[in-house]
């Protein structure tokens, strides 16, 4: 796990770089997608903390101009984002954006809590951050990215990430300027789809830069709270010049109750994981 390499971020505690071992366990091929997500909403009518709260951070060149013209607030410490009123799973662009033909896409604008919910309905759990890395490194090791060193292998895109300027211009040249199918590109090792880019994944650990340093080498979890859930994989705003969090050994974080349409996640079963308690 992890990685000792210079283009990674030091206060993310990305390494030091270490083996550890877990016990088998399953996981999802794919994120939870939109329709997977509507059948649990349409057989426990749950609510999630989005529609709660009445708003989710959308980002701002995903906001319709419409919706763009009227009050929305800004998020003042990263500009590029916005509190879209009334933006939740089913209208991830706010009251003028509908789902339409992306019910194949991850679903989005999920917190961890809500993400927790879905799995106590569907019998599962989310992954720890060690078994998602393991499963998205689909059985290579030492490599950059779930399918080796190359970003671009033979010049063909594996993953759905920013191209262009950020965060002005995104060319779009992966065939996505937004969210992909959840079944988009070609699977790794193991058969999973999209575990880097696209939407970022919410994990079962509690984030610290220190983990790599304090979890054990065996089912490594870091279950001491710290105001911030664990998420992996970066997502389709990730760009070199800012976030390459694209990579399998790159972690970032966020506060459990946050929402935003660039946040999904995928289920595990089995291991260690059955007999945590969070």
């Amino acid at each position: 796990m992890g990685s000792n390499r210079r283009d990674g971020f030091p206060s993310d505690g990305e390494g030091p770089q270490r083996r550890v071992r877990c016990q088998a366990f399953s996981i999802a091929a794919y994120a939870v997608s939109n329709a997977d997500f509507e059948q649990f909403i349409r057989e426990t009518g749950y609510v999630t903390d989005a529609q709660k709260c009445g708003w989710s951070f959308v980002f701002d060149l995903s906001v319709p101009e419409g919706t763009r013209q009227k009050n929305v607030d800004v998020a003042l410490d990263i500009p590029w984002w916005r509190a879209v009123q009334g933006a939740y799973w089913a209208q991830p662009e706010g009251p003028s954006g509908r789902l339409n033909d992306r019910m194949d896409h991850p679903v989005t604008h999920v917190s961890w809590f809500d993400a927790k919910a879905y799995c106590r309905w569907s019998g599962t759990r989310l992954p720890s951050e060690a078994e998602w890395e393991l499963a998205a490194r689909g059985g290579l090791e030492d490599r950059i990215y779930p399918w080796g060193n190359e970003l671009l292998p033979e010049g063909r895109h594996r993953c759905n990430i920013w191209q262009g300027d950020f965060p002005t211009r995104n060319l779009g040249t992966d065939g996505y300027v937004g969210a992909a199918p959840v079944h988009a590109y070609d699977f790794n090792g193991y058969s999973l789809y999209n575990v880097v880019g696209n939407v970022w994944e919410w994990c079962q650990d509690w984030f610290s830069p220190n983990y790599h340093r304090v979890t054990k080498s065996v089912d490594p979890r870091y279950m001491i709270p710290t105001k911030r859930r664990a998420m992996r994989g970066g997502s389709f705003l990730c760009h070199h010049s800012y976030c390459n969090r694209y990579r399998v050994a790159a972690r970032s974080s966020n506060t459990p109750h946050t929402t935003t349409n660039h946040c999904g996640f995928r289920v595990a079963a089995g291991g260690c994981g059955r007999a945590q308690h969070d």
